[in-house]
């Protein structure tokens, strides 16, 4: 990925969307979290989200940090720039279990990649290309007009001991934090 790309990209957040017709090049850090990288050959136009959570309240404070308000405020905003809903072709990336603690089925990662992937069946939007899942962070960086992504993924850092010390907590081997303690991570 050229590196003076990703330095002149607009870089979006949790709850972030951006979208733009024609050249545009927009970027994101993932963990757990996903990113939809759609575009729209014909009008040229593309656009990216990044959520945290697959559902949550429309009421919250930002709903588009959840999947569903994400991906039907990225689509939109897409079709008032001009972009046909039935061209639309998406990217999507990641879901990586980034932390030490057990995966389970119902862990945030896997539930993004499902919530992800139904979505796009529900919606039929053909998906083009994915690197979801895994255990690496990413950052992807996607132009807007050409439907181009560019996927570095990172390093994992060491692991932290948190979750060593939670398997520990719940096994009974150290006692549980007492009213006031808090653990950062």
């Amino acid at each position: 990925m050229p590196e003076r790309m990703a330095e002149r990209a607009v870089a979006i957040h949790v709850g972030g969307v951006h979208v733009a017709r024609g050249p545009g090049v927009v970027r994101t850090l993932l963990g757990s979290c996903i990113a939809a990288c759609l575009f729209e050959p014909t009008s040229r136009v593309g656009g990216m989200n990044h959520f945290l959570l697959p559902r949550g309240a429309a009421t919250a404070p930002d709903p588009a940090r959840f999947g569903i308000h994400a991906m039907e405020r990225l689509i939109n905003r897409m079709m008032a720039y001009g972009a046909d809903r039935g061209g639309i072709v998406a990217k999507l990336f990641g879901g990586g279990h980034v932390l030490a603690t057990d995966e389970s089925p119902n862990s945030v990662p896997i539930q993004n990649v499902r919530f992800i992937q139904e979505f796009m069946a529900i919606e039929d939007i053909p998906v083009v290309a994915r690197d979801l899942g895994g255990s690496h962070a990413r950052l992807v960086v996607f132009e807007t007009g050409t439907g181009k992504a560019y996927v570095r993924r990172l390093r994992p850092a060491a692991m932290p001991t948190l979750p060593r010390t939670e398997r520990r907590i719940r096994r009974g081997d150290v006692a549980r934090p007492k009213f006031g303690d808090v653990t950062m991570f």
